[in-house]
This record gives C-alpha cells, sequence and structure tokens, in this order.
C-alpha cells in the first residue's frame, strides 16, 4: 500500500522519538556516573601527623579506627608471655588471640602493600600519603627481655618498620619507639635496632642521640598547673614554650600522656606547637584537625 509522503515523514519523525529519548538517556547517566566516579576518586583521606591514639587497642578497630581517622601515632601496651608479645593494658586483660603481630604488625604490612601504588616517589608510606606511621610501643614486662623479644619480632619485617644497622638508617613507613620500661643503654648499643626511645623530659638534658630518642614524652599535669578550663597561665606557656623549643631544637618531638581530652585542650596544644596530641577520642580529635587545616 502507498502511503502519501506527508504520512510518511510523521511516521519516520515519530519512530525516531524513542531512539533520541535512548540516546540522551544513556548520556545523561553516563555524564552521572562519570561525576559520581569523579567525586569518588577525589575523595582525600584525613592525614594528621599530629594525632595520637592513646591506648589504641581498646578500640574496635585497633589500628584500623585510628588510620581511618587519619592518625599517624598509635600506642600499644604489650606484655612478653611464653615468648610472645601480647597486647593489654594489664596482666588481667591478657588474651593469646591479641598479639602485636596480629593486632599491629600484619594490618600494618597488608596496609602498606595495599596502597603501594599511591606512595609518592621512593617512600612506601601505610597510607600513602608520603607520611610515615608511629608505633609507640609501651613495655609493660620487665624491659630487657621484653625488648629482645620485640627486636627480634620487628627483624622479620624490615620492609615495615624504620632500623638501624652498621650501615646506617633504613626508613621504612612506620617507625617503632619503646616506652614505658625502657633498656635505654641495651637499645642504644644493639645492631640492628627496629626501634627507638621514648624519652622524658630529663633526658632533654642528656646527650642521647635524636635517632636513638626521637620523642619526648611527660605526664602533663606533673608539669603544668591547667586542667582545661579557661586560658592557660602565663607560666605554664612559658614553660611550654621553652620545652617544645628545647626539644625541637634536638629535633625531637614532643608528646604529653594525662591531658585534659576535649577541644579546648586540643587547640592548646595544637597552637602550642606540641608534636603529637594523646587522645581516646580518634572522630573527635580528626574533626576539630580538620578545622585547623581548613
Amino acid at each position: 500500500m502507498n502511503i502519501p509522503s506527508p504520512l510518511r515523514r510523521r511516521t519516520s519523525v515519530f519512530a525516531a522519538v524513542p531512539f533520541c529519548i535512548a540516546a540522551c538517556f544513556v548520556s545523561l547517566t553516563a555524564t552521572v556516573c562519570s561525576a559520581q566516579t569523579s567525586a569518588s576518586n577525589s575523595t582525600v583521606r584525613p592525614s594528621h601527623p599530629k594525632a595520637h591514639a592513646h591506648n589504641d587497642y581498646l578500640h574496635d578497630r585497633p589500628l584500623l579506627d585510628a588510620l581511618d581517622n587519619g592518625f599517624r601515632s598509635v600506642e600499644a601496651d604489650i606484655f612478653l608471655v611464653e615468648g610472645d608479645l601480647w597486647v593489654a593494658h594489664s596482666t588481667a586483660e591478657l588474651s593469646a588471640d591479641r598479639t602485636l603481630k596480629a593486632l599491629y604488625l600484619d594490618p600494618l604490612r597488608r596496609r602498606m602493600q595495599t596502597h603501594a601504588n599511591d606512595s609518592p616517589g621512593s617512600f612506601q608510606s601505610v597510607e600513602g600519603d608520603g607520611q610515615p606511621i608511629t608505633l609507640l610501643i609501651d613495655l609493660k614486662s620487665d624491659g630487657e627481655s621484653t625488648y629482645r623479644a620485640l627486636n627480634q619480632l620487628l627483624s622479620k619485617y624490615d620492609d615495615v618498620f624504620t632500623h638501624v644497622d652498621s650501615d646506617g638508617i633504613h626508613r621504612r613507613g612506620v617507625t617503632a619507639i619503646i616506652s614505658g620500661n625502657r633498656p635505654i643503654e641495651s637499645v642504644q648499643s644493639d645492631l640492628p635496632r627496629f626501634v627507638g626511645v621514648d624519652g622524658r623530659l630529663d633526658d632533654l638534658n642528656k646527650d642521647y642521640s635524636a635517632e636513638l630518642m626521637p620523642l619526648i614524652s611527660d605526664h602533663w599535669g606533673r608539669n603544668f598547673q591547667w586542667r582545661g578550663k579557661g586560658d592557660l597561665p602565663e607560666a605554664d606557656r612559658e614553660k611550654l614554650s621553652g620545652i617544645l623549643e628545647r626539644a625541637h631544637r634536638q629535633n625531637r618531638r614532643v608528646r604529653f600522656w594525662a591531658t585534659p581530652d576535649h577541644q579546648a585542650a586540643w587547640k592548646v596544644l595544637n597552637d602550642a606547637g606540641v608534636d603529637l596530641i594523646n587522645t581516646d577520642d580518634l572522630e573527635g580529635l580528626n574533626q576539630f584537625l580538620q578545622t585547623q587545616s581548613n
């Protein structure tokens, strides 16, 4: 049957409409998906070199919760138990499934491998942001024997931990520093060694190298009057400034424990230039530090 030409033209136009709509829909969908992917890829993980997770192992996901909140320093207490290193604050909390290896060493290695291609330059960092991680390890059992077991264990992770041998310093993504029962002289004379030592304020008067003792930590309340309310007294301000100036001149970082753990205190510490801010509130400090960097 012959269809009049005007009707043929109308039929042709109407038949093309669904294809046009479909093509537009596909194009729009592709644009939206591309935008979503781009937004997802541009999401920046937080990175807070000043954030220190005090007693990190008490969180639901030890290490991982801290890293996800941008923390670049975490703290674990350990006991030597039958040749193994168990993580706990006291002997009553010891458990065979909570070892240093399981909670920290293996996850750090896996995390580093995950972000291997993200690391800038030749330095392979745990989070791929070029920032080293500090693992502060508090020795709760006998210092000498616990250190020996720890150094031997860390030697199996020489791809992860900074270490010193007869050839010098080998920088890696994680620096282990021991606190608590610290056999300083044994660490100092040991090669290879996989840990540094957490000093105290009195150690600023001694001649330990910054490579051996890269961090100075002390109890806030034993050194300052301020308890987290109102302005920092001038005497405390001057004392804190002097401590930081001296430590930084010696190439050491500074941390205080038992500090007031809230935003007003974090601001005082951050503004003063304290290198590591101690907290149990991971999300709170993460959000605070993000506001300070904006």
